[in-house]
């Protein structure tokens, strides 16, 4: 689609920021879009509304290929690169007020195991000016004014996060978290400090307990926390006085636990919204009785379909509607005049989905627009609710030619028990039929997969020909409780079995050639990859495996020469209701390991680890590579040492991908007869 004529904005940021415009394009295209185009890191990251309007700020790569800190004069157009430098980038920010901001850094360009430094914490004003470093880095010093012996005897620890929260923004002070670890490593608890962004003072808020989230209220004052301890989560509520605490509900953390409600903010009026089932299949939004400790009966907004998934939209004094996702993300108002200004402007960009954001000031004039579609990656645009006028701010992957992307349909399926399996097909530009297909499994696997949008790894394999079908096998969130229920002790049985009648439904739609299929997927997709490979021999032709488990049991025993990040309570609590017992299920845990069934694997395959993988450590790879390498020699080592759980490097990432290209290429694709 096409945007109105308006180059004020975006040439200020990319002339600012040394971005190189595209050039124009040739006479004749290249026959593939570039893989690198879809694996860099996004163009412009973020982008936000000061409290009053009338400044945005927001976070731009430089020709350079470091993210900095800009904040463009909405009405001068003028505009300033606050905080960027050459040997790190900028992570994220937050307004403290109309002339300051909050931020932190990290280093882009090395891999986690690289990463020996925190992310710290600055703030700085809108003009540049008043820099203060407010919490350290592990490892070398960095970013110091020139009061350096005042500063360090303020600074906070390197383990000082932003809480990514609307505060009041009325002021230099800012409320931040302070985690705290036992000696085994395991989080202890997530403190809440009160900070003065320019003096560095700061205060410790009074906890209830030890606590793992924290809500502010709608005066960005806190008033509710959250704590999990031996499987039982208790919600806390703070009196608005700010003095005292009392429990106000509690419930299991896992498994059976109908009473269970998630805070999701709270009103003007101190009334909290929360998610729950209210006793149905689905959750939906609901308002909270603080007398009582019950959820009201009556919802306030019902996903169709699906759970209530999103966040609340309020400016001071109002709340005016939420974002949630559906089949995608988008706004649901609650406010007429938002209601209004949501179908004004998608009349004029009616190919997109937009995603409406508003100042904390009722008088801005600017809203923040973010258009996004299936076949387009996130696209920032300013709206002025005066003139009418759109002005396109800049692009997360610039490079990416929405013509050139593939169509992408939400779609639901029938599982052999009757089951209705939700999932993502996308077909390559111009669609097809008997296409050779991708099984893209997600992680978790009790966690939303994809949604509908723009993804760079479904629309690179689509631009290489291939269908791709990501399905929400049952135990994924998102879409009612029997969904989720019904994947409990699941992994490599029912759930498998979902994913596998996904690609014969595909086949009998007669979309793709079910004798050219593969299927591939990343954790918990990794292991679900392998064990497909062993229970569908006939179905997959071959597979795909990144940082996947190899073996239930080592998530639970783990490894002498690596700790796993999954916490204690977790493995005590959740594991054994979710995923399966190791002494009750013991003999369910063994037909369903890859390891204990690695010799039934006879098809090509590729393994991919990271060295420095805290959730699936390496040596679930390893043991799985030196089992399965004793009947299968087409097997694929590749190892990123620097990289976790995933590929934070881009050229990791093109690395990574350009392999499994040419994978594809030899088992599925157009080499696969030569």
């Amino acid at each position: 689609m096409t945007f109105p004529r308006s180059r004020g904005l975006a040439a200020l940021l990319l002339a600012c920021c040394g971005v190189l415009l595209p050039l124009a394009a040739s006479a004749q295209a290249p026959a593939l879009p570039p893989i690198e185009k879809f694996f860099a890191n996004p163009q412009l990251d973020d982008a936000a509304l000061s409290p009053g309007g009338r400044y945005l700020a927001a976070l731009s790569g430089t020709g350079a290929g470091r993210h900095v800190l800009a904040v463009i004069d909405l009405q001068t157009h003028d505009m300033k690169v606050v905080a960027g430098y050459a040997d790190v980038d900028i992570l994220s920010f937050e307004w403290v007020n109309d002339e300051r901001l909050l931020f932190d850094v990290t280093d882009k360009q090395v891999g986690t195991g690289g990463k020996l430094l925190a992310s710290g914490l600055y703030a700085v004003n809108r003009d540049g000016s008043r820099m203060r470093q407010l919490a350290a880095r592990r490892g070398e010093e960095f970013i110091v004014s020139a009061e350096i012996s005042s500063i360090k005897s303020r600074m906070l620890p390197w383990h000082t996060f932003m809480t990514g929260q609307r505060g009041a923004q009325d002021s230099d002070w800012v409320y931040v978290y302070s985690t705290r670890y036992r000696d085994t490593g395991d989080l202890y608890t997530v403190d809440l400090l009160r900070l003065n962004t320019l003096t560095g003072q700061s205060e410790t808020v009074q906890r209830p307990a030890p606590v793992n989230y924290w809500l502010l209220d709608n005066a960005g004052e806190p008033r509710l926390a959250m704590g999990s301890k031996d499987g039982v989560t208790t919600v806390y509520l703070r009196d608005q006085a700010g003095k005292q605490w009392r429990s106000l509900a509690s419930f299991a953390t896992w498994g059976d636990n109908p009473g269970a409600f998630m805070p999701e903010g709270f009103g003007s009026d101190g009334t909290l919204y929360v998610r729950a089932s209210g006793g149905k299949d689905l959750a939906a939004l609901h308002t909270f009785n603080l007398k009582t400790a019950t959820v009201d009966p009556q919802p306030v907004v019902v996903a169709e379909g699906y759970d209530f998934n999103g966040d609340l939209i309020s400016r001071r004094g109002k709340l005016l509607g939420v974002s949630m996702t559906t089949d995608a993300r988008g706004n649901v108002w609650l406010d007429p005049d938002m209601q209004a200004l949501q179908k004004k402007i998608d009349a004029v960009l009616p190919g997109t989905v937009n995603l409406l954001s508003v100042a904390a000031n009722a008088d801005a004039p600017w809203v923040l627009v973010r258009a996004y579609s299936d076949r387009q990656p996130l696209t920032w645009l300013l709206y002025h609710l005066q003139t009418g006028k759109l002005s396109k701010v800049g692009d997360t992957y610039p490079g990416i030619d929405p013509k050139r992307m593939g169509r992408q349909e939400p779609v639901r399926y029938k599982a052999r028990d009757g089951r209705e399996i939700p999932g993502l097909l996308t077909l390559p530009p111009g669609g097809g039929k008997n296409l050779p297909l991708v099984v893209l499994v997600h992680g978790g696997p009790y966690v939303r997969g994809s949604v509908w949008g723009w993804n760079p790894q479904s629309q690179f394999l689509a631009s290489r020909g291939y269908a791709v079908l990501e399905p929400e096998f049952r135990g994924s969130r998102g879409f009612g409780q029997a969904h989720y229920r019904a994947g409990w002790k699941q992994w490599g049985l029912a759930m498998q079995d979902d994913i596998a009648d996904g690609v014969r439904w595909a086949a009998a739609q007669g979309t793709i050639d079910p004798k050219r299929v593969c299927i591939a997927g990343a954790s918990y997709g990794g292991y679900a990859t392998l064990m497909g490979l062993v229970r569908d021999p006939d179905l997959y032709r071959c597979g795909v495996n990144w940082v996947g488990v190899t073996d239930i049991n080592l998530m639970y025993d783990g490894h002498w020469s690596f700790d796993s990040d999954l916490g204690e309570d977790w493995k005590k609590y959740g594991m054994p209701v979710l995923v399966g017992d190791q002494v009750k299920d013991a003999d369910q845990l063994k037909a369903t390991s890859p390891i204990e069934q690695a010799a039934r694997i006879t098809q090509p395959l590729i393994l991919a680890y990271g060295g420095v993988d805290k959730r699936v450590p390496m040596y679930h790879g390893t043991k799985f590579r030196d089992v399965v390498k004793r009947t299968n020699k087409q097997v694929e080592w590749i190892e990123y040492q620097d990289e976790g759980h995933g590929w934070s490097l881009p050229k990791n990432r093109v690395d990574f991908w350009g392999r499994v290209e040419r994978f594809l290429d030899r088992h599925i694709g157009g080499g696969a007869g030569r």
